[in-house]
């Protein structure tokens, strides 16, 4: 991963830093890794974008479970990926962002001012969760105008995760069967509609109060954990897509097809690990394959999710609405696991 130094945060919490114009900006910024409580509401420098970067406006950003692991340093690899041994290398969190360019470097031509752009900043510095970020003009997307902020701001991550989890890693194919595990979830949401859009039938398994919106989002059957254990139920999958790694991998082996797949993408972090570690050795066993997933920033899958996201085909389930100032409640709250698909950020009126 990238390890590009921070440009839209001070050093603390607490101070204020002043660019050569005296301008400054509000912003979510950490000095400590914790809880909710260590993210503060300050006022620090406005960055200035370089020769080949902009600066974008930021309308609205989103929460994920890449957020608070950032925030929290969990697990210790989170540090050693990014950087931060005892403290946060970036001060400043937030991945995923949609806005509006205010400012472009010296040898940018492919954007202008006005021009409405998407981004994951996952591999440039972070910094959503700001009134403005500096970001590469090789790592923005162009928005459709008729793409709402929020729903543009709720897709990167979440979406193409889905959708690699989905095409590459699972080889999905038209007319296959794909049990989705946390099928409201970010992640979860955005994957049953994308493997309609390949052509699948789709079963997701939810809680008993999320049955209906993985219904609506265009599942084709939906379990309720907490009356059915899918691995148990006699069906079989030619993909399981796992989010929430309720089960160990072995579980899943008699729900698959005899040639199936298991692509884990979230859940508990030692779960997660094992898929990563032990999926290829269970793998060799028999034809069926289990895994983990590993995603890839790639900003063509992001215009790919971008257009799905203008033609109608995806759309994200957007639970709750925080402002920037109320960050901490958004990663209390998706911390909790109450969350219905995404949760939104805005620091100005999103359209």
């Amino acid at each position: 991963m990238a390890e590009t130094e921070p440009r839209s945060a001070s050093t603390s919490p607490m101070s204020v830093t002043t660019a050569e114009d005296g301008a400054t900006m509000h912003a979510v910024v950490q000095s400590v890794y914790g809880g909710p409580e260590v993210l503060e509401f300050a006022e620090v420098e406005k960055p200035t974008p370089d020769d080949e970067e902009v600066l974008v406006r930021v309308v609205a950003a989103s929460v994920g479970a890449g957020d608070w692991h950032l925030m929290r340093g969990t697990p210790f690899l989170i540090r050693l990926i990014y950087g931060g041994y005892r403290r946060p290398k970036f001060q400043t969190p937030g991945v995923d962002i949609a806005g509006r360019v205010e400012a472009v470097g010296r040898k940018v031509t492919a954007f202008q001012p006005g021009d409405e752009v998407i981004a994951d900043l996952s591999e440039h510095g972070f910094g959503g969760f700001a009134e403005y970020v500096c970001v590469p003009a090789t790592a923005l997307v162009s928005k459709p105008t008729t793409v709402p902020f929020e729903a543009a701001a709720a897709s990167p991550t979440s979406a193409v995760a889905a959708l690699q989890a989905l095409r590459d890693a699972g080889r999905l194919q038209a007319g296959e069967h794909v049990l989705i595990n946390g099928a409201s979830g970010g992640v979860g949401s955005f994957a049953v509609q994308i493997a309609k859009y390949l052509g699948a039938e789709v079963t997701g398994v939810s809680s008993t109060a999320k049955m209906e919106l993985v219904r609506s989002i265009g599942a084709d059957h939906v379990i309720d954990y907490t009356e059915t254990d899918a691995t148990t139920a006699g069906t079989q999958y030619d993909l399981i897509l796992d989010t929430a790694g309720s089960h160990a991998m072995r579980a899943y082996r008699r729900a698959l097809t005899p040639t199936g797949r298991y692509v884990m993408v979230g859940g508990p972090t030692g779960r997660f690990l094992r898929a990563l570690v032990l999926g290829p050795l269970l793998s060799m066993t028999g034809p069926q394959t289990f895994g983990g997933f590993d995603l890839d920033v790639n900003r063509d899958d992001l215009a790919f999710v971008v257009g799905l996201l203008e033609s109608g085909d995806i759309a994200p389930v957007i639970d709750r609405r925080y402002e920037l100032g109320e960050v901490p409640e958004a990663i209390r709250y998706l911390e909790d696991g109450r969350a219905k698909g995404k949760i939104v950020i805005t620091s100005e009126e999103s359209i």
